[in-house]
C-alpha cells in the first residue's frame, strides 16, 4: 500500500512540474499586459525557458540525480519550485521574472528525471506498465485541470491566487515525499565527464537512448498538431477537437495502452501506436474537407499518440535494469522531449503556410514513420551487442 501511495505522490509531483509550464500558459494574457514592451515573443520566452533548460541539461541531470540521490533531488526540486512560484507572485521586473523561470527550469528537470526513475523502481513488474503510463499522463492531466481551475483563479486580473496555489502544491508534496521515499543509498561517485562526453555515452547506447529517440518524434508531432490542427477544422468542430484530442489520448493510454503492455513489449507498442498514427495521417490527407473523416482521423491520431506516450515511458525500465541507466534514459527523454516540443510547432506552422493542410498530414506521416524506423534501428543495435 505504501508503494501505491508513493507512486501517486510522485505523479502529483509531476502534475506540479507540468504546471510550471501551464501556469504561465494560462496567465499569458495577464503577463502580456504587465510587460507590454516585450511583446508576444518575450512572454513566450517566459513560458519556454523552463523547457530550454531541459533541452540543454537533460542528460546531465540524469547523471547528477544518480550521484546525489533521487530522494534528495526531488525534495529539493519541489522546494525550489515552491519558492520560485512564491517569488513570482511579486511585481518583478521582466529580467528578474525571467531569471526565476530559468531557475524553475532546473526544478522541473529534476522532477521529470526522478519521477519515472523512482516509479519504475517502486512498481512491481506486473504493474510497471500501468505505473509508467500513469506517469506519462501528467502533462495532459495538468492542462485539463488548469483549464477548469485557472480561469476562476485568474478572473480578478491577478496571478497571485494561481501561483500561490502552485507554490503550496509544490511545498506540500516536498514534505509528503520527504516522508514517503526511502533514504538514498550511499553516494556513488559516478564519473561526471564533460557535456559532450555524457551525450556521446548516453546516445551511443541502444538501450538508454531508445525511449528518447522515439519520444522526440511523439513530442514534435503531438504538441504541434494539438496546437495547429483544431483551427484548421470546420468551425463547428474546432472546440470538440481541441478538447477531445488530449482527453482521448489520456483515456486510451490508461486503458488500451496498459492492457496491451501486458501482451507485447513497450517498444513494440510504441511502433504499433506510430503505425496507427501513420494511417490516421493518411486518412486526414486523403479525406481533408470531409468533416466526418477529418474528425475520425484527428481523434484516431490523438489516441495513437496516447499509446506512444505511455509505452515510451514504460520502455525505460524494460530496457534498463539499473537506477543509473534509468536516470540517464529519463534525462534523455526529457532532453529530446523538449527538443520536440520546442521545434515541432514552428516547423509545422511553416509547413502549413507553404503547403496548407497537406503539409500537416505529411508532417504527421513523416514523424510516425520516423518513430517506427528509429525503434527498429535501435532494436537491431541491441541484437548486435552482447547480452547484458
Amino acid at each position: 500500500m505504501r508503494a501505491v501511495v508513493t507512486v501517486l505522490a510522485l505523479w502529483c509531483a509531476g502534475l506540479g512540474a507540468a504546471a510550471q509550464f501551464g501556469k504561465m500558459s494560462f496567465a499569458f494574457d495577464l503577463f502580456s499586459a504587465r510587460y507590454p514592451d516585450h511583446g508576444p515573443v518575450g512572454i513566450g520566452l517566459l513560458v519556454s525557458v523552463v523547457g530550454i533548460v531541459g533541452l540543454v541539461f537533460g542528460t546531465t541531470a540524469g547523471l547528477l540525480v544518480a550521484r546525489i540521490g533521487p530522494r534528495r533531488a526531488i525534495v529539493a526540486a519541489l522546494a525550489l519550485g515552491a519558492v520560485m512560484s512564491a517569488v513570482q507572485i511579486l511585481p518583478l521586473p521582466y529580467a528578474a521574472l525571467f531569471l526565476t523561470r530559468g531557475i524553475e527550469g532546473f526544478s522541473h528537470l529534476a522532477i521529470v528525471v526522478v519521477g519515472p526513475t523512482m516509479i519504475a523502481g517502486l512498481a512491481p513488474p506486473r504493474h510497471q506498465g500501468l505505473a509508467m503510463t500513469l506517469w506519462s499522463s501528467f502533462f495532459g492531466v495538468t492542462y485539463a485541470l488548469l483549464a477548469v481551475v485557472a480561469p476562476a483563479l485568474l478572473s480578478g486580473g491577478d496571478t497571485g491566487p494561481l501561483f500561490g496555489l502552485h507554490a503550496l502544491w509544490m511545498a506540500g508534496f516536498a514534505l509528503v515525499l520527504r516522508g514517503l521515499l526511502p533514504a538514498d543509498p550511499a553516494a556513488v561517485r559516478h564519473p561526471m565527464t564533460g557535456l559532450v562526453g555524457q551525450h556521446m555515452a548516453i546516445y551511443a547506447s541502444p538501450r538508454i537512448a531508445a525511449p528518447a529517440t522515439g519520444f522526440v518524434c511523439y513530442t514534435a508531432l503531438y504538441v504541434a498538431v494539438l496546437t495547429l490542427l483544431p483551427p484548421l477544422m470546420p468551425p463547428d468542430m474546432q472546440a470538440g477537437v481541441a478538447a477531445g484530442m488530449p482527453l482521448l489520448s489520456i483515456a486510451v493510454s490508461m486503458t488500451l495502452g496498459v492492457w496491451m503492455l501486458g501482451r507485447i513489449t513497450a517498444v513494440q507498442l510504441v511502433q504499433a501506436g506510430f503505425a496507427v498514427g501513420a494511417l490516421a495521417a493518411l486518412a486526414l490527407w486523403i479525406g481533408w474537407g470531409q468533416g466526418a473523416v477529418m474528425l475520425a482521423a484527428s481523434l484516431t491520431l490523438a489516441a495513437a499518440m496516447g499509446i506512444v506516450q505511455g509505452a515510451s515511458f514504460a520502455a525505460i525500465p524494460q530496457l534498463n535494469d539499473s537506477d543509473l541507466d534509468r536516470a540517464r534514459a529519463s534525462g534523455a527523454v526529457a532532453q529530446l522531449g523538449n527538443l520536440g516540443t520546442t521545434t515541432g510547432t514552428p516547423l509545422l506552422a511553416a509547413l502549413i503556410v507553404m503547403a496548407g493542410p497537406g503539409g500537416l498530414a505529411g508532417f504527421a506521416l513523416l514523424l510516425c514513420l520516423s518513430g517506427i524506423a528509429v525503434h527498429s534501428w535501435q532494436a537491431r543495435r541491441r541484437l548486435a551487442v552482447l547480452p547484458r
